[in-house]
């Protein structure tokens, strides 16, 4: 099959199953690469932790910042279901800087996050990306403002209707009413853009190589692996990712590396149509079109 037709086949399976995404799988020995809208743009809810990861260890290098320095964290206050670590934490806690780069990074604890993003702002985590050379990633606000739209503000039986509202109120030009789910307000980026993150981490780049490590090190103990994981994961591959959920979105971004020496970057971002909490048929799609294009690519 080409991959003109793979392509058309990936989007009617979408479109079937109530998805739409932006996909980018790229093989990082060959350069090669085929994707599905890749340079669209989406709110990337906790795929944001990668970048700030990798400033938080850029400014350890530096010796701006100690990894050792313990501090004190509020409890999060959060009690919808979900969330985990500091953010269900009830009472303060001190947490040291490289603990809570475990925490927001490999757990997608959103409180830990915030922690770091007083040492390191949403605007200077962004400079960062530019000195490393990577553009198109928008680091705009605190993970806080993810837990402040109207799926908190519903009771748990009447969560479809966020959902509803985040499907509904997008304008054509992904904007949207919800400035969490508006790509000009929101943290935001394209496939492509997070694809070049990664190729940065797994190769070599303006991105100090311990800084690039520690980051690895941090996406491979990701213990989030309901989504893309069971399509990359085996014994003979290593998958080392990140997982970004906010109401109606689904993402991921992540590298699997073969036994075989080979190598792939992949990045999934999906929005759903379907106004309901818990969707397995959208994640198990959305990993067989990110397996489909991978597998298109190994074949070449």
């Amino acid at each position: 099959m080409t991959a003109a037709a793979l392509i058309r086949d990936l989007r009617a399976e979408l479109a079937d199953g109530g998805l739409r995404g932006s996909f980018l799988v790229r093989d990082l020995r060959s350069g090669a690469e085929l994707g599905i809208d890749p340079d669209r743009e989406y709110p990337i809810a906790s795929l944001v932790k990668v970048p700030l990861a990798a400033a938080t260890l850029e400014r350890i290098r530096r010796g701006e910042l100690d990894r050792a320095t313990p501090l004190e964290v509020a409890p999060g206050g959060v009690t919808t279901p979900g969330p985990i670590g500091l953010t269900r934490f009830r009472h303060p806690a001190r947490v040291a800087v490289e603990d809570l780069l475990y925490l927001s990074t490999s757990l997608s604890d959103g409180t830990a996050a915030d922690v770091l993003f007083g040492l390191t702002p949403p605007a200077d985590v962004t400079r960062m990306l530019g000195e490393w050379g990577l553009g198109g990633i928008a680091v705009r606000h605190l993970m806080q403002d993810l837990v402040e739209t109207p799926a908190e503000r519903f009771d748990a039986g009447e969560a479809d209707l966020a959902h509803s509202l985040a499907i509904g109120a997008a304008t054509a030009g992904h904007g949207h009413r919800l400035p969490q789910l508006d790509v000009t307000r929101a943290n935001s980026a394209s496939a492509r853009a997070l694809l070049e993150l990664l190729q940065a981490l797994w190769t070599p780049s303006e991105i100090d190589p311990a800084v690039a490590a520690g980051v690895r090190d941090l996406m491979a103990n990701n213990v989030l692996r309901h989504r893309l994981t069971p399509d990359f994961a085996s014994d003979a591959a290593r998958w080392s990712s990140k997982t970004g959920t906010l109401l109606n979105l689904r993402h991921e971004a992540g590298v699997v590396e073969h036994a075989d020496g080979g190598v792939f970057a992949v990045v999934a971002l999906t929005e759903s149509r379907v106004p309901a909490v818990i969707q397995p048929e959208a994640e198990v799609l959305a990993a067989r079109v990110a397996r489909t294009l991978r597998d298109h690519l190994r074949g070449r």
